[in-house]
């Protein structure tokens, strides 16, 4: 086995053994465990394919057939109904119509008349670039280490030295048909190469087995990263020396929970986005550096790093230690800086457009860049956040090879432009399904592991938004956790302890939900208990535990929730859980009607507070949800059941038939109505009281 200093080497023979014979299954897991490694190629990045004979179904006869990543797909988690399988001679027969570089795209549409496999992916703009060339296995990735090399202006020249001629080079040129024809001409031109670097893009590398071709992209790789640690330091300090020491991780994160609100805020001027922050040391060492100024503006080259990441970075005018308690004054210092990026943005598509461009992109910065503390970035998503995040490294991975061993060239700007507002990509964007109604959106459910919350929280993840699960209980929490990874995604969903009575756990949840999200956009006050008890039998205790965690717990989360609000300056959702008890008056209730009372005048307060600021506040009122509810445990459900006369095992159909609707209430059900709030449709209302109780009369509003 070989073995390697800078890319994983994750070949297992016992694994390929068991799929000999079956050449698209090698490909599957030659794709996987390249897209394992960062290193070796970026999330959505890369290509690769094989060519193979397979039976005709029309003829029976055998015609070799290309399988290759589908449109939008990702080598990493690459599977089967992820490929595309096209008619190979028929693709290249397509070079008899082709009718120049000016007309490629039109070609795009062609390649579905070469389908083979009618599941097939929608072929991918790469497809003619592995179909013009001969070799059984192909890869087409996307390393840091050969970009820095292609992106250098010196790059053709370093790449024949560095291989003596075994790897070809081809310009810059936009992925498209006219750039397979190149690759061919450079095959043509150089018989014998093992690969071929791309200008400013990436690397091709090939093999008669999935093996070989493996092998042959990591040995190349290997090579590239070898020249460029050999040459840090040599020509000159790796980005011009450090300017300036990062603050600690804990100064770092205490700058990022005061300011990523802020710049969540700005960012979201369009459209609701999702943040995410990263200190990678890589981020730090680019950030802190003399050359942040000269290259930051640049902007990135490989096309998949600027089609995440915008055209450049904003790099904030922040000391890494000024103080950010003044939200205001932040604001004000701020502005000047995000109109100058809008402004830039605006130039950029009016001196780059053609008369068939797309209309204007959000003109907001995906990365921010905050010299001595990290890297924020902006999207539409959280997992879109991350990996915007993580192609930046990749760029600043590329910046920093191609600076050591020459000059880091970056695309200009026409071709720039031409791939990110590519009538190709648009149509591409277009095809995506339809944003969801809290897609954007940051929700935070207070005692969520269980019963109401945890439904509540459930159908806010349905319908897009990320959630802060949170619990007293962190057996409960874990478990409701594992939930929702496994049907929302890890990108979906943060977990923190909570005691909504607690000011500081209060205070660290959101400082947690700030650092993995940017901020917040809507609170479900849930959390909460019930004792049942007659007058004489209420204990002191029992008054207080219900008051602190009722409406203290609710003042507490509001207040500390609203400071985050404000600082985005994009509105929220407050809806609180109260009770058809605040309305309703009841024997054995004295402490939690009183207490769910008080929780109901809060709510019109804080609307009557709030509404200036756009943030919203409603209720809503259930009654009698039992399933899987903490509120009946306790002895609560004894106490109604001992109150109205009859036994536990009887209170649901009870309480069903005491409703207009003879309806059971269930945890779904005050989801529903949590969603009516907050989902758009009622975006001019706030202090108002959405019953769910079957249709309790007595608890009508008058």
């Amino acid at each position: 086995m070989k073995t390697y200093k800078h890319v994983n080497y994750l070949w297992d023979d016992k694994i390929a053994q068991s799929l000999q014979g079956d050449e698209v299954a090698l490909l599957l897991y030659r794709s996987n465990i390249l897209g394992a490694d960062l290193r070796i190629t970026n999330y959505g990045g890369g290509n690769t394919s094989c060519k193979v004979l397979e039976k005709d179904p029309l003829t029976d006869e055998s015609v070799e057939v290309m399988w290759i990543k589908g449109s939008g797909g990702d080598i990493g988690t690459l599977k089967k109904s992820g490929l595309a399988a096209l008619y190979l001679q028929r693709l290249r027969n397509l070079e008899n119509v082709y009718r120049g570089i000016e007309y490629e795209d039109e070609m795009v549409a062609l390649f579905n008349h070469c389908i083979f496999d009618l599941s097939s992916k929608a072929p991918s703009i790469d497809t003619p670039l592995h179909g013009f060339l001969p070799f059984k296995h192909i890869d087409h990735l996307h390393p840091d280490a050969a970009i820095a090399i292609a992106a250098s202006k010196d790059g053709k020249s370093i790449t024949a030295e560095l291989f003596k001629g075994s790897i070809g080079w081809v310009d810059w040129q936009r992925p498209g048909f006219d750039l397979g024809l190149q690759l061919k001409g450079c095959l043509e031109a150089n018989p014998g190469i093992k690969g071929i670097m791309l200008g400013s893009h990436g690397l091709f590398t090939w093999g008669d087995t999935a093996y070989d071709c493996y092998i042959n992209s990591l040995d190349v790789i290997e090579t590239c990263a070898t020249y460029l640690e050999q040459s840090y330091g040599k020509k000159n300090n790796v980005f011009g020396s450090q300017k300036m020491v990062s603050l600690s991780k804990a100064e770092r994160n205490a700058q990022v929970v005061k300011l990523a609100p802020i710049l969540r805020g700005f960012c979201s001027s369009e459209r609701h986005m999702i943040g995410h922050f990263t200190d990678d040391e890589r981020v730090l060492e680019f950030i802190n550096s003399n050359d942040l100024d000269r290259l930051a503006p640049l902007g990135t080259s490989c096309p998949d790093h600027f089609l995440r990441t915008k055209i450049q970075p904003l790099v904030l005018n922040l000391d890494k230690s000024e103080c950010l308690d003044n939200v205001a004054e932040v604001k004000r210092k701020l502005e000047p800086l995000f109109a100058g990026y809008r402004e830039m943005y605006e130039q950029y598509y009016d001196s780059c457009k053609h008369e068939n461009s797309p209309a204007i992109r959000d003109k907001n910065p995906v990365i921010v860049l905050y010299p001595g503390v990290g890297l924020f970035s902006f999207a539409k998503d959280k997992q879109t956040a991350r990996v915007a995040a993580e192609f930046y490294i990749n760029a600043i991975n590329v910046m920093k090879g191609a600076e050591a061993v020459s000059e880091y060239t970056a695309l200009p700007r026409q071709e720039a432009f031409d791939i990110e507002y590519w009538l190709l990509e648009e149509a591409k964007l277009q095809r995506m399904p339809k944003s969801k109604a809290l897609s954007g959106k940051i929700v935070l459910v207070t005692g969520s592991g269980g019963g109401i919350g945890k439904a509540i929280a459930r159908k806010m993840a349905q319908e897009g938004a990320v959630v802060v699960l949170n619990d007293i209980n962190a057996d409960r929490l874990a478990s409701c956790e594992e939930e929702f990874v496994e049907a929302f995604g890890r990108d979906a969903v943060m977990t923190t302890l909570l005691d909504v009575t607690n000011e500081e756990q209060i205070k660290h949840a959101l400082n947690d939900a700030v650092l993995a999200f940017g901020g917040i956009d809507i609170v479900v006050n849930n959390a909460g208990l019930s004792i049942s008890k007659t007058i004489e039998d209420h204990t002191q205790e029992d008054w207080d535990l219900l008051y602190d965690v009722l409406v203290k717990g609710q003042f507490l989360v509001t207040q500390a929730s609203t400071a985050i609000l404000k600082a985005q300056n994009i509105g929220g959702d407050i809806v609180n859980i109260v009770s058809k008890n605040a309305l309703v008056s009841g024997p054995n209730n004295i402490g939690y009607g009183s207490a769910k009372g008080a929780q109901l005048h809060m709510s019109r307060l804080s609307a009557a507070e709030l509404g200036a600021a756009k943030i919203r506040v409603n209720v809503v009122n259930p009654d009698a949800v039992i399933s899987d509810s903490n509120i009946w445990a306790g002895g609560w459900a004894a106490g109604r059941a001992k109150a109205y006369g009859i036994k536990i095992e009887e209170l649901p159909a009870y309480y069903a038939k005491r409703t207009l609707l003879n309806e059971i209430i269930l945890p779904e059900d005050i989801a529903n109505a949590c969603f009516a709030h907050v989902g758009g449709l009622l975006n001019k209302s706030t202090g108002n009281i959405l019953n769910v109780d079957g249709g309790v009369a007595m608890a009508f509003l008058r």
